[in-house]
């Protein structure tokens, strides 16, 4: 197998660092041409270690997910109007399930200012986000604390959540295949995102665009099971026509 050059290393790094690198930037970066960086990108996603997206690459996804920090600097704008849209869908009074994500984060930030709401969660990000809002009451699952990005899983988290039974759950997802199957990496976390899902009369699916590009072995669930999906473009045809025929809302956000 062919070493990669040591620039190439770089943007490898780079893009675990940072979630994703960006044609320009790289150019910059290292004092070559746009030409050459996007030479250097189609051979790094010929070998698998990258994915390219317009302008740019991402590390491949498989059987790992990004680390939190770098997933959290992805799509940042795209995921904080997904959260103000998913937001304006919840009215006050309301009881709400809140799973484990980046995109469900902003979802939270956008509930900070409302009243009379009733948030449990197994993220412990969503618990700071929500923390001092008088208007907003917040259950904390217990279980299995995950370092990596503050999620509660396993068992223990799934049976507390089984207690309940919410008008909302928002949900996130690392995968959206073609085929309209909904997918992640821990399969501890599918576990607790399905008890989630089973416990809820109105179920919203947060996703940006750059989740159709995805893959992740696990499977939580389809898209024909949600009664909303709010997404940051209009979803590829095959996806489309799966929300249409089982009547899923498909939610895009006002421009900014």
């Amino acid at each position: 197998m062919l070493t990669i050059s040591p620039r190439q290393q770089e943007i490898v790094r780079l893009a675990r660092e940072q979630g994703r690198v960006d044609v320009d930037t790289l150019a910059e970066r290292f004092a070559v041409t746009p030409q050459t960086i996007r030479k250097d990108l189609n051979d790094l996603c010929e070998r698998g270690l990258l994915q390219r997206y317009h302008g740019g690459a991402v590390i491949a996804s498989g059987v790992a997910n990004y680390g939190y920090e770098a997933r959290r600097q992805l799509a940042t704008e795209e995921k904080r109007l997904i959260g103000v849209k998913a937001a304006s869908l919840i009215p006050d009074n309301s009881s709400i399930l809140i799973n484990i994500g980046t995109t469900t984060e902003q979802v939270a930030t956008a509930l900070r200012h409302r009243h009379g709401l009733l948030v449990i969660t197994n993220n412990t990000n969503v618990i700071n986000i929500l923390l001092g809002c008088a208007g907003i009451e917040v259950i904390v699952a217990g279980g299995v604390l995950r370092h990596s990005d503050g999620g509660v899983v396993g068992e223990a988290a799934v049976d507390f959540i089984r207690q309940f039974k919410v008008d909302y759950a928002v949900i996130g997802t690392s995968a959206i295949d073609e085929d309209g199957s909904l997918l992640d990496y821990d399969y501890r976390e599918v576990k607790v995102a399905k008890a989630i899902l089973s416990c809820a009369r109105h179920t919203i699916l947060v996703a940006d665009s750059m989740k159709y590009a995805r893959t992740a072995p696990v499977r939580i669930g389809h898209l024909s099971e949600m009664d909303y999906f709010v997404t940051d473009r209009p979803p590829p045809p095959a996806l489309a026509a799966i929300c249409r025929e089982h009547k899923v809302e498909v939610a895009l956000p006002e421009p900014a």
